[in-house]
């Protein structure tokens, strides 16, 4: 019985609307201008302009990767579950800006937890797929033992078993982890979660993120030492720039993560100034949603990068959105002088054997490949 009735108590409690209001008025947060009716704040447009803008880059990456069989291996296939976080995360906070200011009054506490919960959703999915990406390059580069073909499922099992935990994290507080009947115990940021839950959440993504820092600092110690041994090796060169293939596409998931830490990091710092300040003492928390802001545009940046630091994405991209206008009859894309945009669409005969050899290199990085197909390939490096 006494289960029965808390049960009920909290069912009444998240559907009360005036539950907020009086968290909100706790923390100072109603002091605000932007919660009076009829406040249209020139930020919150401009940040809705970057969250469409956020959803479309990203949508037009996953299409590219859909499209793109070369695409179709696990490295790529993590990439994928990187980018519609973003894509996600880009819709979520569009989400969170409309029903912002004096909307979130005249929410119940349940929409409040479904409404800030997708955030800590989309963060964890975040943090997973770095992790899964960092654990795949591991796996791949240093133990030489790349994902299988008919082992693809696990992975996509690996891929859909970190959105569940991503689900799990974000619904705790609307599972009883949060403050309501305990305002000293609220956060100033959401003033309906708990500091204990916040502090729990950026513990936990702090350490998952140095950890994936010192597993890249240990493969790029052993990449690095395996390129140079193998460059110093006259009969291993195509061996030396398969390891430079491999050190590129290193390059840059090292970058998106450290774009990631640096435009979350404020918001993660902010968090935990809030765990220790009491309440109405910290002003600063008060301005929360330019540090969410700084951290959404993570998402922005992230195709920007795949652009810049992948030859074959750029390709991909470009042939996705300017196949018409940038072909020629000869099939290759018209020369426009630029060199970041000039790239064929089809190999000369003379680059046939490159092509090959970068064909492989792709698959092996995959480990979708057979020892035939090796032999057939690098016949004079597997004497060797």
């Amino acid at each position: 019985m006494p289960h029965s009735a808390g049960m009920l108590r909290m069912f009444r409690e998240y559907h009360n609307s005036s539950i907020i209001s009086e968290h909100y008025n706790y923390t100072g947060k109603l002091s605000q201008d932007k919660y009076k009716e009829g406040i249209i704040r020139p930020e919150a447009v401009a940040f809705l302009l970057v969250c469409l803008l956020i959803v479309a880059e990203n949508a037009v990456v996953l299409l590219a990767i859909w499209k793109n069989k070369k695409f179709h291996i696990p490295m790529y296939y993590l990439l994928g579950n990187l980018t519609l976080s973003d894509l996600l995360a880009g819709f979520t906070y569009m989400v969170n800006l409309m029903t912002s200011g004096a909307n979130t009054l005249k929410m119940t506490p349940v929409l409040y937890f479904l409404r800030e919960g997708c955030v800590f959703v989309m963060l964890a999915a975040s943090v997973i797929s770095l992790l899964a990406i960092a654990i795949e390059r591991h796996v791949t580069m240093v133990r030489m033992k790349p994902y299988q073909g008919h082992k693809q499922g696990r992975m996509f099992a690996l891929i859909g078993a970190s959105w569940v935990l991503s689900v799990f994290i974000g619904v705790l507080p609307v599972l009883g982890w949060n403050c309501i009947g305990q305002l000293e115990k609220c956060s100033t940021v959401l003033p309906l979660y708990a500091k204990s839950y916040i502090l729990f959440c950026i513990t936990a993504f702090s350490a998952i993120l140095l950890s994936i820092v010192v597993l890249y600092v240990r493969i790029f110690r052993i990449v690095k030492s395996n390129t140079q041994r193998l460059a110093s090796a006259p009969k291993r060169k195509g061996l030396y720039r398969k390891s430079q293939k491999y050190l590129a596409l290193l390059k840059t998931v090292t970058i998106v993560l450290g774009v990631f830490i640096a435009c979350w990091s404020p918001l993660f710092i902010l968090f935990l100034l809030d765990f220790c300040c009491p309440v109405n003492k910290c002003k600063v928390l008060l301005k929360a949603e330019y540090f969410l802001g700084i951290a959404v545009f993570n998402s922005l940046l992230n195709p920007i990068i795949y652009t810049l630091t992948s030859k074959d994405m750029r390709k991909a991209i470009i042939r996705l959105l300017c196949r018409h206008c940038l072909m020629g009859t000869d099939g290759q894309v018209k020369k426009l002088g630029i060199p970041f945009l000039d790239c064929s669409t089809s190999k000369p005969p003379t680059d046939v054997a490159s092509h090959r050899l970068e064909g492989v290199e792709t698959t092996v990085s995959s480990g979708n490949f057979t020892p035939s197909t090796v032999k057939a390939i690098y016949p004079r490096i597997l004497k060797t």
